[in-house]
């Protein structure tokens, strides 16, 4: 079963947004129960909701992230996971720096699905801005899900070919 997780700094908006999405989008192409879609955060704390402001954001794209809850990003974590999507170049840095050991499966969102590097932002300010990030979220899960759900497959299928 190809795994995909999605990582931003506390796991409180991008990266469970993300995940939520994907999944949704799967569920729409009857696929999900096939997949392994979850959320983590590079400095996040555990057992923390989303930021306020975040579920009813994500209900305009029939989103529900009011059940999530924070999770940090460890080793024997990211062992589980055949694609790892973050939503900045210094998550990215960051993940590489301290497990070397994932570099082929961490990718930057926007590389994956626009082949162009650029972060998405941690909007955390207005209501708007946080509407912004949202929408440019679900824009580019959206334009992606064939390219991510490639990319994840390939990863998967080259762990599996390679063996314990």
């Amino acid at each position: 079963m190809p795994s995909i997780l999605f990582v931003c700094t506390a796991n409180r908006f991008r990266s469970p947004l993300a995940a939520a999405m994907l999944r949704k989008h799967l569920e729409e192409l009857d696929i999900a129960e096939s997949w392994s879609i979850s959320s983590a955060g590079t400095w996040a704390t555990a057992g923390e909701p989303v930021m306020p402001g975040i579920p009813v954001a994500a209900q305009r794209f029939n989103i529900d992230v009011s059940d999530h809850r924070s999770v940090r990003v460890s080793g024997k974590l990211l062992a589980n996971y055949d694609l790892i999507i973050v939503m900045q170049a210094g998550q990215k840095e960051a993940l590489l720096s301290e497990f070397p050991q994932f570099k082929e499966h961490i990718y930057l969102l926007s590389n994956v699905v626009e082949r162009r590097n650029y972060d998405i932002p941690d909007a955390l300010g207005s209501e708007q801005e946080m509407a912004e990030v949202v929408a440019e979220l679900n824009s580019l899960i959206e334009r992606g899900v064939s390219s991510i759900c490639v990319l994840a497959t390939y990863l998967n299928n080259t762990k599996a070919s390679s063996g314990p």
